[in-house]
């Protein structure tokens, strides 16, 4: 299925030249052209078999606005800058056409990956490894304030892909640990915030270190100068590819989390809150379809009166429920994130993520508002002590503090 609908989208040489000539950026003698090619589904990309079972396993369902555009051009093996904003999926964009292109009979490096810092690192670390779950990926985040005799045993065992901060990936270099000699993929993560964070000689010194051959991919939300220099030097005629930016916003939301430590605790905690939703339109998160089902019979068996929606169901359904919850004759709808981004009803003034979404990313789109709307609203997110780390990303991730919620909720709706 795969491989069919790839055939369509065969790199044209002729057609490449053509898009040369789009020129986006001009710099006398290099020119950086623009990639206009979407791409509406993961499907539809010429991707493994395998890849496209982690993509679905790991709860893509759609593919985003950067995903659309970024994931075929990386996989044809070209250089790319890609800009968008935090949180709009570029780091499955990047990691899909990285696993699309390994070849996993050779457990040696094939792909490095440098973030601005140790968390963010681990974080593509673990989408990578979760992505490529089925394809039996290696990867190793090399970072400052680990081990480096562990990094050194890790790697000599060898690894497919190695992500990390620049630092700890110039001395595994320079030691000789981890070898360059089969790395034909380089990419560079918030390229802006790496420049900003003084890391621009390191990341030289890295480049001088790589075969000459090397595929150069730059996602960044902003294209400071430093970051076109380090293209017009390292990159053989990019394509940009630009996503603008989200309407979203976080802005008027409140947010507050529950303490709720285990599974099954959450639903009692849901009951003690459905009066307070019921008073106002409410949307409940949860992070499958089949879990949808569950909870909606749970509510009902309760005389609780909810909505229900996911992508099993068929189109002309999910509209008849959507119109029942536009109109206010149903007030409490419980979702996927397949719905999130279409879910603009102007009356939802809650958001209650039963589940916290799997990706820092999704958490906007959930409880985001459009910002030319300015309303208010308020998000209570349930936390398991599982949960922890996901909620720590996501207040990092969107510079933001989620506090406990108050007894007063009602007070604030």
């Amino acid at each position: 299925m795969a491989g069919a609908a790839a055939e369509g989208s065969q790199f044209d040489a002729r057609q490449f030249d053509s898009k040369m000539n789009d020129f986006l950026l001009t710099d006398g003698q290099d020119v950086i052209a623009s990639w206009d090619e979407v791409y509406d589904t993961f499907d539809a990309m010429g991707l493994l078999q395998n890849l496209l079972r982690g993509i679905y396993a790991y709860g893509f369902e759609k593919p985003s606005a950067i995903q659309q555009r970024g994931i075929v051009p990386f996989c044809k093996g070209l250089d790319v800058i890609q800009q968008a904003q935090s949180g709009t999926g570029k780091t499955a964009t990047f990691c899909s056409g990285i696993l699309q292109q390994l070849d996993y009979s050779l457990v040696e490096c094939q792909a490095l990956v440098l973030a601005p810092t140790r968390e963010l690192a681990q974080q593509i670390e673990k989408v990578m490894r979760a992505l490529g779950d089925y394809l039996g990926v290696k990867v190793h985040a090399c970072v400052g304030g680990t081990s480096v005799r562990e990094d050194q045993r890790i790697l000599s065992s060898g690894v497919h892909v190695v992500v990390g901060t620049p630092g700890r990936v110039f001395d595994m270099l320079r030691r000789k640990s981890l070898r360059a000699d089969h790395i034909k993929m380089f990419v560079l993560d918030e390229a802006d915030e790496m420049l900003s964070r003084g890391f621009k000689d390191q990341i030289y010194d890295i480049f001088q270190l790589l075969p000459e051959k090397v595929q150069v991919g730059v996602f960044s939300a902003t294209m400071p100068p430093e970051a076109l220099e380090i293209t017009r030097k390292f990159m053989n005629k990019p394509v940009r590819i630009l996503v603008k930016r989200d309407e979203l916003t976080l802005e008027g939301i409140k947010q507050f989390h529950v303490n709720v430590d285990k599974e099954e605790w959450k639903l009692e905690t849901l009951c003690d809150l459905y009066e307070t939703l019921a008073i106002t339109q409410s949307v409940i998160f949860v992070n499958t379809r089949r879990k949808v089902d569950w909870l909606t019979d749970k509510m009902r068996s309760r005389d609780h009166t909810v909505s229900a929606t996911h992508g099993d169901m068929d189109q002309n359904t999910r509209d008849i429920i959507m119109r029942e919850f536009r109109s206010g004759s149903s007030r409490v709808l419980i979702t996927t994130d397949l719905l999130a981004r279409g879910i603009d009803v102007q009356q939802v003034s809650l958001v209650i993520n039963y589940d916290l979404p799997t990706q820092p990313e999704n958490y906007l789109h959930r409880i985001g508002r459009s910002g030319r709307f300015g309303r208010k609203g308020v998000a209570i997110n349930f936390v398991t002590s599982d949960d922890e780390r996901m909620l720590f990303d996501i207040q990092k991730f969107y510079n933001v503090i989620i506090e406990e919620l108050p007894a007063n909720v009602a007070d604030l709706l």
